[in-house]
């Protein structure tokens, strides 16, 4: 039980701005680390929902609900996961050769393709929130569970870029098999929560996530040779624009 409160706690400290204790980082508690990094966005998804209840009571308008509700997940996780997608931008966009893309995910400075990639992707997802009410808002709320839930799973079961980095280390010292299980337990109560409300919008969201997932193993293989932090953050970034994307559109078919 301590060894599963520390991971709690590394997960939280590392992968959110959320208040945690303090506690070793050792090989031990790092084993778990990822069980518990899906429950980040559990906090994320209430906080959203519960944002969007307030505005509603408030009687807000939309441009104010939007950005604050789009605000919300960078100001929990600290922004950790979108730098993962801006440096994976820039490397992308470098067109060099693999040894030289892993080098510009390393870099700390922020090029001009990840400027421009961060403010399309601001623009697209306030453009998808601003019509994300009512029933299409609790489906938005799972939507956090599931990424992180599809992201640990990655890290632990894909190739790696490289051996060294958060997410080589993690592979090395976590218990892959309970990791993998729990992840998917985690993706099926984010499915049935949201199917519970509405099952098509859970249909519709869970065909952007795999679609979304698709892309990043084939992209992380075939520009970087595995994945790495960086990677793993872009993909929770475009997951979580890509599944509220596909719920809205077919919102508006069915």
């Amino acid at each position: 039980m301590k060894r599963c409160w520390n991971s709690l706690n590394i997960a939280v400290s590392m992968y959110s701005r959320l208040p945690a204790m303090q506690c070793d980082w050792s090989e031990e508690n790092m084993r778990y680390v990822m069980c518990f990094f899906p429950w980040i966005g559990v906090v994320i998804g209430a906080l959203c929902l519960g944002w969007e209840f307030l505005a509603g009571y408030l009687g807000l308008h939309m441009p104010l609900r939007t950005v604050i509700l789009m605000l919300i997940p960078v100001a929990v996780s600290g922004g950790i996961h979108l730098d993962g997608m801006l440096d994976t931008a820039d490397a992308m966009s470098s067109w060099r050769p693999r040894e030289k893309r892993l080098e510009i995910l390393k870099d700390s400075h922020a090029g001009a393709f990840a400027i421009i990639t961060c403010t399309v992707y601001f623009l697209l997802l306030y453009g998808v929130l601003d019509m994300v009410q009512g029933e299409l808002a609790v489906t938005y709320a799972f939507t956090f569970l599931i990424s992180r839930a599809l992201s640990a799973y990655s890290v632990v079961t894909f190739p790696k870029a490289s051996a060294k980095g958060t997410v080589a280390g993690f592979s090395k010292t976590a218990q892959t098999r309970v990791i993998q299980t729990t992840s998917v337990i985690y993706v099926l109560l984010g499915a049935a929560g949201m199917a519970f409300w509405q099952p098509v919008y859970a249909a519709a969201a869970l065909l952007g996530a795999g679609i979304t997932f698709f892309w990043y193993y084939r992209m992380a293989m075939k520009n970087f040779g595995g994945i790495n932090g960086d990677l793993a953050g872009c993909f929770l970034s475009v997951c979580e624009l890509v599944m509220p994307l596909t719920v809205v559109m077919v919102s508006h078919l069915v």
